[in-house]
């Protein structure tokens, strides 16, 4: 009995000396910190730093396209009317109508008195040659045929625009009963200056007029063999210098009547 109380008592004390050294053990034990819980200041910054790189590399793309792409609408919207007015211009030398006819006048870089039809209500302000083409459009409702009488000319712009704008007038009633009839259409704007110039086989000339006999021949009712057209442009931006004129040049294909008369002698 004695020796198993003594087994007891030293079991005991064991027992007794063992748990308070669990118990130290048990309070010094902390938890594992987690870092996949949050990040750290420094890796924030590091986020926001990469972040702004990013952005303005992204902005710096984008504003060149969007600056790209509004130079590109304006150099287009620019070069639309020029090239519609060279179009439109090409056209009604290409189909000059030969002088003689009733219906078809002369061509005259300096109009007067004697043009066929009479005189038009734009000759003061003329920049450029008066002369009929064969460009008209026929319509059921109007009365008028293919031949119109058609000059060009410069006027102060109206809305502000540097340069002066240019303007094609028309006249579709060529047998005028009281005042003769003319419609201005525009054409574009911008314009410095609007020149032309005759071709008559050796010489550029200045002027031309049908009316009066040629040299050479003695023959009236003459047409140039080509027309060359010099369009200059407003340049708003003097720093560069004065760009070089736009320049149209288009052959005349058709064969003008003389007021002369052969006779032919058969044997």
């Amino acid at each position: 009995m004695k020796v198993i109380e003594t087994n007891n008592a030293s079991r005991s004390a064991d027992a007794s000396s063992a748990s308070p050294r669990h118990c130290v053990v048990a309070r010094t034990r902390r938890p594992r910190s987690d870092r996949s819980a949050g990040f750290t200041l420094l890796e924030l910054l590091l986020a926001v730093l990469v972040f702004s790189i990013v952005l303005a590399a992204m902005h710096t793309v984008f504003y060149s396209a969007f600056k790209l792409r509004s130079k590109t609408t304006d150099a287009i919207e620019r070069s639309l009317p020029l090239q519609q007015t060279l179009a439109i211009i090409k056209r009604d030398l290409a189909n000059l109508v030969p002088p003689g006819g009733a219906l078809s006048g002369q061509l005259q870089s300096t109009p007067n008195s004697s043009t066929s039809g009479g005189m038009s209500a734009s000759l003061s302000r003329q920049s450029g040659p008066q002369f009929y083409t064969a460009v008209g459009m026929v319509e059921d409702s109007a009365p008028w045929g293919e031949i119109e009488r058609v000059s060009y000319y410069l006027a102060q712009s109206t809305n502000g625009t540097p340069g002066q704008d240019l303007f094609r007038s028309v006249a579709r009633n060529l047998l005028p009963v009281t005042q003769d009839q003319t419609t201005d259409q525009f054409m574009m704007g911008g314009v410095q200056a609007i020149t032309f110039q005759y071709y008559d086989g050796s010489a550029w000339k200045d002027t031309w007029d049908s009316t009066l006999a040629d040299a050479t021949t003695g023959l009236t009712n003459n047409l140039p063999r080509a027309i060359k057209m010099d369009l200059q442009l407003f340049n708003e931006n003097q720093s560069f210098g004065t760009p070089s004129p736009v320049e149209l040049i288009v052959p005349v294909m058709v064969l003008a009547k003389t007021n002369v008369t052969q006779a032919i002698t058969t044997e």
